[in-house]
């Protein structure tokens, strides 16, 4: 029986692609930075289905690539080019939310259910999974936790690991292992979960997931601030979590970021002129009606206006113009696409050093680049800040040239952070873009482990091959 055959017996002929227009999606990333052709795309409709494709993958030598939203930005969804042959293992018909639980707080989804749909499962029942980033009409559960995603919300909920209660996972042999319980304390040895959230399928392929609920948001409010400097910005961040609100958004967004967006966002509309060197988004929020967020907000942002911390603000008047707040936030990766080629980075550094990982950042990137136009957005909240490197307007060359020319930008970026006690991949995950700074910055006693747990678990390396680990 040939591969197809087997594939096709395992989860039925029309959920096996082969032909070349229909696997091309499948051997891009989204950046269009990554290609690699799969055998096949296997679509299994169930965990058992799943667990059939891994074993007869293995019984045929065949490596497997597990692919959710494939909205990541490291290539961790696409075979590697000079890797084995590979099935794509597309989770996407995994799409149900098997259990709501309003009382306990938790639900289970499939690891195919779109994250905005498990976030409209908790609306539903009046609650809230709190996650967010710009990708999540897209993203899926399964892609969300195996890269450990953050998001707009890190600072008060934490990245997708914190919202986990139990897993299930079609193991590198094509076990299952059930670990879907919904208890908040279990200390019955090793937290297995923990090693399938972040590790990009090369363990194992989540099929569901235990999700942790919060409390619906009754109030919500939302300012933009026009701030003098990222040091400025981060006292702006202590007062105002000091007001007594509830922060559960703090961006902060360089004068040229709002400029990209403004210039190639569609119905964007910036709630100030653009005449501040930097920008910071400020949510706060409350569970209850009677919490007095307008007054906290107004408080905390008068004294940041008196004290110089902020040269203007304005705070939402209504559901529309906060919406637009965060709409300028997550339409701007794809802005900044729209601009002009860039090489970017996912770093993160302690909160209270992140004016000084921008400032130096910017000198080391001026002095090795004159040419070049920095970028710099992020989650100042958690200490997670994207910079990138545009080039200039009216380069004539494409991506690949301004990255044959500027690649070193990132090693640059990355030791930076690290220095300052950071780390050189924050919330994208490592996918192959990251390998290269696994090898010069990941400490070699946590390499030498994580090997030894890769071995254990896949011995034969066909889990997700040529990802993560150098």
């Amino acid at each position: 029986m040939s591969p197809l055959d087997m594939l096709a017996d395992a989860v039925g002929p029309r959920n096996v692609l082969h032909e070349a227009q229909d696997l091309s999606p499948y051997a891009v990333d989204w950046r269009g930075a990554y290609r690699g052709q799969p055998v096949a795309v296997a679509r299994p409709g169930s965990t058992a289905e799943v667990a059939e494709v891994v074993r007869r993958c293995g019984a045929m030598g065949l490596a497997i690539v597990p692919a959710g939203g494939r909205t990541g930005l490291a290539g961790g969804a696409v075979p590697a080019a000079n890797g084995p042959p590979a099935v794509v293992l597309s989770l996407e018909r995994l799409n149900r939310i098997r259990h709501v639980d309003a009382r306990d707080f938790s639900l289970v989804a499939e690891a195919g259910c779109v994250v905005q749909t498990v976030q409209a499962a908790a609306a539903e029942a009046g609650r809230l999974f709190p996650i967010q980033w710009g990708a999540q009409g897209t993203a899926q559960i399964g892609g969300m936790l195996s890269t450990n995603a953050g998001g707009i919300r890190t600072l008060r909920w934490g990245n997708a690991r914190e919202l986990v209660l139990g897993l299930e996972v079609v193991l590198p042999d094509g076990r299952v292992l059930d670990d879907l319980r919904r208890v908040r304390k279990d200390n019955s040895g090793y937290a297995l979960r923990h090693l399938f959230i972040g590790g990009e399928g090369t363990l194992g392929v989540i099929t569901a997931a235990a999700l942790r609920m919060v409390p619906a948001l009754k109030r919500v409010e939302s300012a933009f601030v026009a701030v003098p400097s990222p040091d400025a910005a981060l006292s702006l961040f202590s007062r105002v979590m000091g007001s007594g609100a509830e922060l559960i958004g703090f961006e902060l967004c360089a004068r040229f970021c709002m400029q990209m967006a403004a210039k190639h966002g569609v119905g964007l509309r910036m709630p100030l002129p653009l005449e501040a060197p930097w920008y910071v988004m400020v949510e706060i929020a409350a569970a209850h009606e009677s919490v007095p967020l307008r007054d906290m907000l107004e408080e905390a942002l008068g004294a940041a206006l008196e004290s110089g911390e902020a040269s203007d603000a304005v705070i939402a008047e209504s559901e529309a113009q906060r919406a637009m707040i965060w709409k300028i936030r997550e339409d701007y990766p794809d802005c900044s696409r729209r601009d002009s080629p860039a090489v970017g980075t996912d770093t993160s550094v302690p909160v209270s050093a992140v004016p000084d990982f921008v400032n130096a950042a910017e000198r080391a990137l001026k002095a090795r680049w004159p040419e070049g136009r920095m970028a710099a957005i992020g989650h100042a909240g958690d200490g997670n800040i994207h910079l990138s490197l545009h080039a200039p307007e009216g380069w004539a060359g494409d991506r690949a040239a301004w990255v044959a020319h500027a690649g070193e930008m990132e090693p640059l970026v990355n030791a930076i952070a690290v220095s300052l006690g950071g780390s050189f991949s924050a919330e994208h995950g490592i996918g192959q873009s990251k390998r290269h700074a696994m090898a010069t910055h990941k400490n070699q006693v946590a390499l030498d482990l994580m090997r030894t747990v890769k071995a254990a678990f896949d011995p034969d390396g066909r889990m997700n091959p040529g990802k993560v680990l150098p």
